[in-house]
């Protein structure tokens, strides 16, 4: 087979284990940010690719259970982004000497324990960057394992049933 034709195999991982609830919000526009809200978020993971020696794709329980420490780190927590140029974040210790990340747009403020956020390195907390962060966070775990994932991985990031963004590599 060609070396850029796709793999006949594929395994597919959706599994109710994989849902995690969080809050956020995202900038709609430059001038529009939409009110705090949060959601049941489900992740589904599809990995195309060559057979490895024992006749798998990817072994299921690495993949479910790299999957699952991934959406740990997310569950209940307030999904922040750091890198939105039209909101100004900061940590700082607060009254009582707890960590405090402080979000602010335009005249709204926001303070959240720094503990129950999870600030990641995007421009918005949108479904389909999630599944680009996931998918990263996937592939770095497997890499750093000694067991890099050969073929095409696609990550699913459903925020209510029937509305989901998707990443996938090339």
């Amino acid at each position: 087979m060609p070396a850029d034709s796709p793999s006949p195999h594929s395994v597919r991982l959706r599994k109710a284990v994989h849902v995690f609830s969080a809050g956020h919000f995202i900038t709609l526009t430059d001038t529009l940010c939409e009110p705090i809200h949060g959601h049941n978020w489900t992740v589904a993971v599809d990995v195309d690719g060559p057979l490895d020696a024992h006749g798998m794709v990817v072994d299921f329980i690495a993949l479910r259970d790299r999957l699952s420490e991934i959406l740990s780190g997310l569950d209940h927590r307030m999904l922040l982004p750091a890198k939105n140029p039209q909101l100004e974040v900061s940590e700082a210790t607060g009254p009582g000497g707890n960590n405090e990340v402080t979000i602010r747009y335009e005249s709204r403020r926001w303070v959240f324990p720094a503990d129950e956020c999870a600030l990641l390195p995007m421009l918005n907390t949108t479904a389909e960057l999630l599944a680009e962060w996931i998918g990263q966070q996937l592939l770095t775990r497997f890499h750093e394992a000694g067991t890099p994932l050969d073929g095409r991985l696609r990550v699913e990031v459903d925020e209510c049933l029937g509305q989901s963004g998707t990443w996938a590599t090339l």
